[in-house]
């Protein structure tokens, strides 16, 4: 009984949460993300994924200059 509580009550707590999502349009910010000292960040680099993003998004800018 109490494993079928605890996975309810974490079933509300994500549906919660994507909810904020939904309607915020906010990704949730790791531990990085939303602090306002990035030097106790611990991602010294990024990853290559986000490298890729970045280099998109500097591109799309340039495109929409012209």
């Amino acid at each position: 009984m109490m494993f079928l509580m605890t996975f309810v009550v974490m079933l509300v707590v994500i549906a919660i949460m994507a909810v904020g999502v939904i309607f915020g349009r906010r990704a949730i910010k790791g531990s990085c993300g939303g602090g306002m000292d990035k030097a106790a960040c611990v991602c010294i680099e990024k990853c290559d994924k986000r490298k890729k993003l970045d280099a998109q998004q500097v591109l799309e800018g340039l495109s929409n200059q012209s």
